[in-house]
């Protein structure tokens, strides 16, 4: 079983999407099936279909957060390290092209939000990060080419 990591926030926002999906939105479609069950024949029945297809959609979200959720590591990014560049930190790069600096937290998947400055660890540049120290380049080929980054700082 892999833990995935996710930080303190992230938790939160998934736990909560979680509490909604069952609380709220799963017997809102339960009351819809019953609704469009009542209109008659199902095999031409839209609205039933539909609700249907929102209920496997439901039942597939709830199945897929309660497995991320069980199989959480939360990190509290004020507990990480900045010696490295490491899951749940924040890091000063600059783009040695263009002389821009830019901020990122490195965070899950789930979390990425570029116009938040949060990127996935898994994203090309968050595994190019990954591991390096205040000084080093952090090189990564994108579509338009290669893209070279120096990290200034780890906050």
């Amino acid at each position: 079983m892999d833990q995935i990591p996710i930080t303190k926030q992230g938790y939160a926002v998934l736990k909560k999407e979680f509490e909604r999906l069952k609380t709220i939105e799963r017997p809102e479609n339960i009351k819809a099936i019953e609704v469009a069950r009542a209109h008659g024949d199902l095999s031409e029945n839209a609205e039933y279909h539909a609700a249907k297809e929102r209920q496997s959609f439901l039942e597939g979200r709830i199945g897929e957060i309660g497995y991320k959720l069980g199989n959480a590591r939360v990190i509290d990014p004020a507990t990480v390290p900045k010696d490295t560049v490491r899951f749940a930190c924040r890091v000063l790069v600059e783009n040695l092209d263009s002389q821009e600096e830019m901020e990122y937290m490195i965070v899950g998947p789930d979390e990425a939000d570029i116009k938040q400055g949060k990127i996935s660890v898994s994203s090309p540049l968050g595994s190019a990060l990954i591991g390096k120290k205040p000084g080093d380049e952090a090189v990564l080929q994108a579509p338009g080419g290669k893209r070279v980054y120096e990290i200034i700082d780890i906050l």
